[in-house]
């Protein structure tokens, strides 16, 4: 058996078409959605996040403004800053890249975002909307691991049972409540968790969201699994490589993302929607 792929940058390219048809309603009625981003400080790997979001943006019609601080910018005047873009009725969506410099609290500086513009989907009022299945916006990674899910006929997940790797509030937590919504069985472990295999091997889906390499193996795969490798790290010769031992895996299950080009693309796709659906909610 050799998996099929789930092909984020095809799927993300549908997204945004989906989402340029109506931005163009919305800008028919006036309304031009509008996404600003912060960047404080240099970090290579935010860098290279922050350009592909405005890129993705523009491709859509949809505004993206990047405002870049130095590292030693005071938290105090951020705050100030996301003040004044919560208070402008032209910005629909805000976004703080992270990680932020060590001298300041990144769980403050989210939830100084308005919720009504919290497009990350890291807010508290975010999560506890997810929490009880009211609506709100959903973590961007978690959405399009569910989006990439939904691609392949996976939209109601009754009966099947899904083991997500890595207990995180961005993505573990998030992407378990996305899956319990659609009815799966769910079972959140870590690396360290003890005969992590027993668990994954009963798994028709497995999210990998750990941040180590292989920390997902052939033999740890029920045959015809769906496998969402959200990892990122970079192997002994420096290329990018996910959380799972891709090329065994590939052997075992039915599904996998790659990575490159799997959850990435996806990750990116869903901001613009969330921004997309904040102008739409600001218009009514």
């Amino acid at each position: 058996m050799t998996a099929q792929l789930i092909n984020g940058n095809a799927l993300a390219q549908q997204v945004r078409t989906e989402v340029a048809h109506r931005v163009s309603a919305l800008k028919s009625h006036g309304v031009q959605p509008h996404l600003a981003v912060i960047l404080v400080g240099e970090d290579p790997g935010s860098q290279v996040y922050v350009r592909n979001k405005v890129a993705d943006s523009e491709q859509t019609g949809l505004n993206a403004t990047l405002e870049r601080y130095p590292a030693s910018l005071p938290q105090e005047e951020l705050l100030a800053r996301i003040a004044i873009l919560n208070a402008d009725p032209s910005v629909h969506g805000i976004l703080v890249q992270l990680p932020l410099p060590k001298h300041m609290d990144a769980n403050l500086v989210i939830e100084a975002i308005a919720p009504e513009k919290d497009v990350d989907g890291f807010h508290v009022a975010s999560a506890g909307a997810l929490m009880v299945g009211q609506p709100g916006f959903r973590p961007c990674t978690p959405y399009g691991c569910m989006r990439m899910l939904e691609s392949i006929g996976m939209k109601d997940l009754r009966g099947k049972h899904a083991v997500v790797i890595g207990r995180s509030n961005i993505v573990g937590k998030p992407m378990a409540m996305m899956l319990l919504a659609a009815n799966a069985t769910v079972t959140i472990c870590h690396s360290g968790t003890a005969d992590l295999a027993a668990l994954t091997r009963q798994a028709d889906i497995v999210v990998a969201a750990v941040g180590k390499r292989n920390v997902l193996t052939a033999d740890m795969v029920k045959p015809g699994a769906v496998v969402i490798d959200v990892g990122m790290n970079r192997d002994d010769a420096g290329k990018l490589c996910g959380d799972v031992d891709f090329a065994g895996v590939q052997n075992v299950a039915g599904w996998i993302t790659p990575v490159p080009g799997g959850v990435g693309p996806m990750t990116r796709a869903m901001l613009l929607v969330n921004t997309l659906e904040a102008a739409e909610a600001a218009k009514t």
